[in-house]
């Protein structure tokens, strides 16, 4: 789906059939804390992993207990307890290697923590938050409550929260983070977390070991979102349509990117269920993404 100043103008597929969207659970995530925290739930982001009660079956060492609820979100907590996934877990530094905040490592670890931090601390279950949240308020038109689950990781007390929507679904949430948390005339997320979150802490150089072979984009990483390495200047000076993106990934090719600079909006789903080896890669992604942007028509164009 390709959406142009809130409005669609063009669909292919079957954009109402749900399935898994992989790691795009993560940016999901980042939209239930930007909406609890415009209710009023007070996230410290300073709070140790500790101090949240995020222990898991295996010990925190010395420098793990003092990762932060920020650095969960960043994927810089410095924790390198293996999260079940295989690709992660053989890549993943020596644990004690790097202090919390240093270095950047994508570790589901991370974010599966920072869900069940989102769940200690709002009260509420990861998934009643997305039906409350953001399905109803937003009118998602294929979300069911019963189809999302909780995998528990094999040796962890930590879960997977596997989540599965539809295209036209996945779009509404983009719409929400591109708004600055506005919906309709309703101010719905906190405009701050979610601009600092699409806000690149982490450049492309600092991605480390997850650098896809044939990769193409400069993306960087913020909270739960990856974004384009050349964050909005101020002044509202824009260099090219790129500058200020920021995207959900998910393996197999789940993905929903934004276009601040041309207000546009792409989400793209492979299902993944019925074929778990299906998909678009990163690479493949940037290309389409460049047939996008080279479609755009002038002001003439009708």
């Amino acid at each position: 789906m390709i959406i142009s100043r809130g409005r669609v103008v063009f669909e292919y597929g079957d954009t109402k059939l749900v399935s898994k969207v992989a790691s795009v659970r993560k940016s999901m995530l980042s939209l239930l804390y930007a909406v609890e925290m415009q209710k009023g739930v007070k996230f410290d982001l300073d709070q140790t992993v500790v101090q949240l009660g995020l222990e898991d079956k295996t010990p925190f060492i010395e420098s793990e207990r003092h990762a932060t609820l920020q650095q969960l979100l960043m994927s810089r907590s410095g924790i390198y307890i293996r999260s079940g996934n295989d690709e992660q877990d053989k890549l993943s530094p020596k644990r004690g290697s790097s202090d919390p905040g240093v270095r950047w490592f994508y570790n589901n670890w991370d974010f599966d923590a920072a869900g069940i931090a989102f769940e200690k601390i709002a009260h509420k279950d990861i998934f009643d938050a997305l039906r409350d949240d953001l399905a109803v308020p937003l009118r998602l038109q294929d979300f069911d409550r019963s189809r999302q689950r909780k995998n528990y990781v094999e040796n962890s007390t930590h879960f997977e929260y596997a989540t599965y929507l539809s295209t036209r679904d996945m779009a509404r949430l983009g719409l929400l983070a591109t708004s600055h948390g506005m919906w309709g005339k309703t101010l719905w997320a906190e405009p701050g977390f979610l601009d600092y979150s699409v806000n690149p802490s982490t450049n492309f150089a600092g991605r480390n070991e997850f650098k896809a072979e044939g990769w193409t984009g400069r993306w960087g990483y913020g909270m739960l979102w990856w974004a384009w390495e050349v964050p909005v200047y101020p002044g509202n000076v824009w260099t090219g349509p790129f500058q200020g993106a920021f995207s959900a990934m998910g393996t197999g090719g789940q993905y929903i990117t934004a276009f601040p600079s041309d207000n546009l909006l792409v989400v793209h789903k492979v299902n993944i269920d019925q074929d778990p080896h299906r998909n678009v890669s990163e690479p493949t992604y940037m290309t389409i993404l460049g047939m996008v942007l080279d479609a755009k028509c002038d002001k003439n164009c009708t």
